[in-house]
């Protein structure tokens, strides 16, 4: 399905966003051109979730190893890309829910939608995601998505409308955010001795062994996994035989 592109639907000239947040310090709003500095990721999600009795979706919070707090989900398919944020290492910041972004259709009427995620990376630039299964997108959300993408092209942000995860490599992700707390990371001896041992690519659960036992080192392994300093192939189960590898540390 093709996304309708905004310059379809709306005069390019006509476009004015407005962006509304809240942080501690309440709520503002502002043009979109003046607030492109704002650290959305560091405010407060500006609608909650729903919960009633029936509702087909499932909200929840993830606790986010990047924060070291909670971020909300709408879904099962929200819940998948906040983890698979959480788990890219180049991402310092994120929030659900981060801003309401208000424009004018063409025939006047103000129109408004809040994204499901803004994400912050280590060099500054921001991302913003919408999750959708791709194959229930409607005209109305095709429109606002590719509203949303003009804003964020203005604000010189990166925006992504994403559906369904390779179920395998979801599978995976899920796995090792098991061990993404930092609980798992503290022994520094024994990390660095992991790091030494899979300075080449080697079996997982044999080369872990010769660190020690299996069962203490393993969630050493997998937490280093998760931060990304150790590599493996994750488009194919993970399993004992799974090749694992250092990643250079930035």
């Amino acid at each position: 399905m093709r996304l309708p592109r905004v310059e379809e639907l709306v005069p390019p000239s006509a476009v004015e966003f407005e962006v509304g947040w809240r942080d501690a310090g309440g709520e503002h709003r502002l043009p979109l051109s003046r607030a492109s500095e704002v650290e959305f990721e560091a405010g407060l999600p500006v609608r909650a979730f729903p919960s009633y009795r029936g509702q087909r979706h499932f909200p929840g919070l993830h606790w986010a190893a990047t924060t070291g707090g909670h971020v909300g989900f709408e879904s099962w398919l929200e819940r998948d890309h906040v983890m698979l944020l959480d788990f890219a290492p180049e991402v310092t910041g994120l929030l659900s829910q981060p801003f309401w972004l208000f424009w004018e259709d063409e025939r006047g009427k103000r129109v408004s939608h809040a994204p499901d995620y803004f994400a912050r990376f280590e060099d500054g630039r921001g991302l913003v995601v919408d999750c959708r299964p791709l194959d229930r997108i409607d005209v109305r959300s095709a429109v606002k998505f590719e509203a949303t993408r003009a804003a964020c092209m203005n604000a010189g942000w990166g925006y992504r409308v994403v559906g369904e995860v390779d179920a395998v490599r979801m599978t995976n992700v899920r796995w090792l955010a098991g061990y993404r707390h930092p609980r798992h990371g503290v022994a520094q001896g024994m990390v660095e001795r992991l790091l030494a041992l899979f300075s080449v690519p080697s079996p997982l659960v044999g080369q872990a062994s010769l660190a020690g036992d299996p069962i203490a080192v393993l969630p050493m392994a997998f937490h280093l996994l998760w931060q990304g300093r150790l590599g493996a192939d994750l488009s194919r189960p993970l399993s004992d035989t799974t090749l694992v590898s250092r990643v250079e540390w930035r």
